[in-house]
């Protein structure tokens, strides 16, 4: 394609989340921030919400590569499970055998998980637990998550839970049956579309990190259509962008104006446009 034209050594808006290209944008690293600083208080249940494309999958792979060496992280990208087998796979990434708990009932599963939970604190460690997709949660799990971090200690609780998930994790949560569970949650952040100024520059360092090392690719007029095209959400940015440099690069260029950015959105008129940055007041905002 138009790696070699571009001087790349991968593509730069492939929209896979990959840690090599996070871009710390304000509002992005305010929300880790906070993320961090609740785990290090002891908050049970942490909530970061934001539409589809808007980095949460690759939020969550970060924290889970900055927590501290005496953290224990479990992971779940697919929560569509039943109670039991919730339990059963927190379970399984605390590293209990897979054999362990089979025929267990869920009483059985507490019983088992609290067994392991304790052995860590008494090494020193900390558990935390990161669900991805959590809007995907069925209600009854939900409800034995709350139930889960129920266990502790007369000083800490034994597991920290982050839930990453879209809008309609708030939605559930805001059901009556699970009041008790959204009560727990002291510490929320949304993630929203990045302002222009960011946008730029995420254009620049996805670029750079793919290895371009040229003047600005994208004039200020393309990264304005592609911004407001996009509203800022970086899945739909990385689409677009990348047909940008298709089309450059069938062209024969290597600088993106309005009418190559503007030729990608008309192509991609049916992407996502509902997503509105939190200050949407035009070019300077």
């Amino acid at each position: 394609m138009y790696l070699a034209h571009f001087g790349l050594r991968e593509f730069p808006f492939a929209i896979t989340p990959d840690t090599d290209f996070v871009y710390r944008a304000h509002d992005h690293r305010a929300a880790m921030n906070m993320v961090l600083l609740a785990l290090e208080n002891g908050e049970g249940f942490i909530k970061v919400t934001g539409e589809v494309g808007t980095g949460k999958t690759l939020m969550c792979r970060r924290l889970l590569q900055s927590l501290p060496a005496d953290v224990v992280s479990a992971y779940l990208l697919n929560p569509r499970l039943t109670p039991r087998g919730l339990l059963r796979a927190i379970g399984e990434e605390l590293g209990l055998p897979r054999s362990v708990g089979v025929g267990a009932d869920e009483r059985g599963l507490y019983g088992l998980l609290e067994s392991e939970l304790m052995s860590l604190v008494a090494e020193g460690r900390r558990v935390v637990l990161c669900i991805d997709e959590a809007q995907a949660l069925p209600l009854e799990s939900l409800e034995a998550l709350r139930l889960l971090s129920n266990l502790e200690t007369g000083k800490r609780k034994l597991i920290q839970t982050v839930l990453f998930g879209q809008p309609e994790l708030d939605a559930r949560l805001a059901l009556h049956p699970l009041r008790s569970l959204a009560s727990r949650i002291a510490f929320s952040a949304r993630l929203d579309g990045l302002h222009l100024e960011d946008f730029a520059s995420y254009l620049r360092h996805r670029l750079s990190v793919a290895g371009w090392r040229g003047p600005d690719v994208f004039s200020f007029g393309a990264r304005l259509m592609l911004w407001r095209a996009s509203r800022g959400v970086p899945r739909v940015a990385n689409i677009l962008a990348h047909k940008t440099l298709l089309l450059a690069f069938g062209k024969g260029r290597h600088h993106v104006g309005l009418r190559l950015a503007w030729a990608a959105v008309r192509d991609g008129a049916g992407t996502p446009r509902r997503i509105a940055p939190r200050h949407w007041q035009g070019a300077n905002s």
